[in-house]
């Protein structure tokens, strides 16, 4: 403080060696300010708490509102979320992937544990579907959601990186072109299998996991793979206007 003071005194008097008496520039101010730590732990509290009213209110900013009450800050509290509901629904998304991993040992260290690669990618792709079965009734008006333009980048790549997760705890090990294919085969397979979930009406989901099976024994072809994501997304993308028609949302 005495050097300060002694710098702005000499700038008062004009002193001779101006050099010496610059006031430099503060480095920790800018305009583009990074999302700070405690935004993010404000965030992902609200998002948590919102999670559990997902199964009733859907992944809406109804959810969002009372999730932000639930851990004690005001509703308006949810406007820190960059993409509303579909912050939400990213947050299942992460929060089911990573739930996976930390299961995955569990699931390969029993006795009847299977020992293929292909068996063990069936195995991981049910218990991830298994991670819907709270909030299906919710599930195909997140689809309608994620097909948007606006979130479909977003949802494709959390896609791709859940069939990545999945091939490499099954133990893949390929690193030729086939690591590309694979993960696209895999996409395709595991989305057609979570639209196919959101109309199975059957006990416990057996049916789905019936149509898992079969879709893993068919995706040798990758030609029709890739085939089948683009009509994936043309028919999502379509059944998720309806959906939010249905709503009230003007489309």
């Amino acid at each position: 403080m005495a050097a300060r003071s002694t710098c702005q005194s000499a700038l008062r008097r004009k002193c001779a060696a101006p050099r010496q008496c610059v006031l430099r520039p503060r480095q920790f101010h800018s305009y583009d300010h990074p999302q700070s730590a405690r935004a993010n732990n404000v965030e992902e509290a609200i998002l948590s708490a919102a999670y559990k009213h997902v199964p009733e209110h859907g992944f809406s900013q109804q959810s969002l509102g009372m999730g932000a009450r639930d851990a004690g800050y005001l509703d308006i509290s949810a406007s820190v979320m960059p993409n509303g509901a579909f912050s939400l629904i990213n947050h299942h998304l992460v929060r089911q992937r990573k739930e996976l991993a930390a299961r995955s040992e569990q699931l390969f260290s029993q006795e009847s544990a299977p020992t293929s690669t292909d068996a063990k990618v069936e195995m991981l792709a049910w218990e991830r579907l298994v991670g819907n079965t709270q909030i299906i009734n919710q599930w195909q008006e997140a689809l309608a959601i994620m097909a948007q333009p606006t979130n479909l980048p977003h949802s494709l790549k959390e896609l791709a990186q859940l069939s990545d997760d999945i091939l490499f705890l099954a133990g893949d090990k390929a690193v030729d072109y086939t690591w590309y294919t694979k993960r696209t085969a895999l996409s395709v397979l595991y989305s057609t299998t979570e639209l196919f979930m959101t109309n199975d009406k059957s006990p416990e989901f057996i049916e789905t996991k019936q149509f898992l099976a079969r879709r893993i024994k068919e995706s040798n072809s990758i030609g029709g793979a890739v085939g089948s994501a683009s009509q994936w997304v043309g028919f999502t993308l379509s059944a998720g206007v309806n959906v939010l028609r249905s709503k009230g949302v003007r489309i």
